[in-house]
């Protein structure tokens, strides 16, 4: 399953994997005027366009995400009343057969919390479960097989503001966001997009532990098995969650080389460009960077003594051990955000779908 963002200069679907893909999401669209839209014209020229590659390959589904980091500002308010939601509903409905698209993933960042300076109230719990049941009902009426997902955050504070119970009922998979674990805001280095489990007795010595502790979050450190066996534990039905990849890595500068960068306090923000293309072309273990593996985390990571820079991300070693994770557990699926950021040739798509294709034979 991959999120899809692009600029109209960098739009080329005919080269795209989508014989390797189950879904593709093209994104976003925003609320706005309380309704589904683009916030620029060329989308809907690019999503057609997309629209038209289906026609290759029957089994792809073509889905659109509405909202994201920076498109979630109009959530709250237009969940907030039956009238508005029912603005929303039909406008989402008109937008699938406009497009002839497949289905919708709601990327509300997030119910209940501000996110990226987003309005937000307290009963958007309750809103949240109103407005996803109200677009699978409506989608029913186009017919049954449309997909609805929505994108949840990857640790576990978010989901103290979602009927998990409820929303499960209306919706086909939530895509779990199990990357920006870390951010380049946060004052020690650490795993953004890790698989494994990491505990603070594994990490206890390290300057990043006391800064945990300092700053009263218990719930650190985060990572895609502790939110996977929240989400079970709550009774989510495993074929219904969707774990998360990121293609492009998180980097911060002014870090001290004991433990190799990892778990040591920054100065900051690294700013360089970090998708997996550019991190293996010019990163990996060239100019001046070293790749190494955290065993307990289950991801890779570089670090440059020289320049004191630290960077996480995912690579092809990773992102096979995320995809037989999802087959041993039975879960839904894997999703990255975002298709564009990958290597040309032998890159994570092409990895994750040869682990696919292997544990399928076995």
């Amino acid at each position: 399953m991959a999120y899809y963002y692009t600029r109209w200069n960098n739009f080329k679907p005919e080269t795209l994997p989508f014989d390797k893909l189950t879904h593709i999401i093209f994104s976003f669209t925003e609320v706005i005027d309380g309704e589904m839209k683009f916030p620029e014209d060329t989308l809907g020229l690019m999503l057609k366009k997309l629209v038209k590659e289906r026609k290759k390959y029957p089994k792809l589904k073509v889905m659109v995400a509405c909202g994201g980091w920076a498109g979630s500002k109009g959530f709250s308010e237009m969940a907030r009343t039956d009238e508005n939601r029912k603005k929303f509903v039909e406008s989402a409905l008109k937008f699938i057969k406009e497009y002839d698209i497949d289905g919708i993933d709601i990327d509300w960042e997030y119910p209940g919390l501000p996110g990226d300076n987003n309005p937000y109230l307290p009963e958007d719990k309750e809103n949240f479960t109103k407005l996803m049941c109200e677009l699978k009902t409506g989608m029913n009426t186009i017919c049954d097989y449309l997909v609805l997902t929505w994108a949840s955050a990857g640790w576990e504070k978010a989901f103290e503001f979602i009927e998990l119970d409820k929303v499960m009922q209306c919706v086909n998979y939530v895509n779990v966001m199990s990357y920006d674990l870390a951010g380049g805001g946060d004052s020690y280095t650490s795993h953004h997009t890790n698989l494994g489990l990491i505990k603070m007795e594994d990490i206890q010595t390290t300057p990043a532990a006391a800064k945990m502790i300092e700053e009263g979050d218990s719930t650190k450190p985060f990572s895609t098995e502790k939110i996977v066996n929240l989400l079970l534990d709550k009774g989510v039905n495993p074929a219904q969650i969707v774990i998360g990849s990121n293609f492009s890595g998180r980097a911060w500068q002014g870090v001290p080389p004991e433990n190799n960068g990892l778990y040591q306090l920054n100065r900051g923000r690294a700013r360089l460009r970090a998708s997996y293309s550019v991190i293996r072309e010019s990163m990996e273990d060239k100019n001046g960077f070293v790749r190494y593996w955290d065993p307990i985390a289950k991801a890779p990571y570089l670090y440059n003594a020289k320049d004191s820079l630290f960077i996480t991300y995912d690579d092809t070693v990773s992102v096979r051990l995320k995809t037989k994770y999802v087959v041993d557990l039975g879960l839904g699926g894997i999703m990255f955000w975002q298709l564009s950021a990958d290597a040309p040739k032998d890159g994570l798509v092409d990895a994750i779908y040869k682990e696919k294709m292997k544990n399928k034979k076995e």
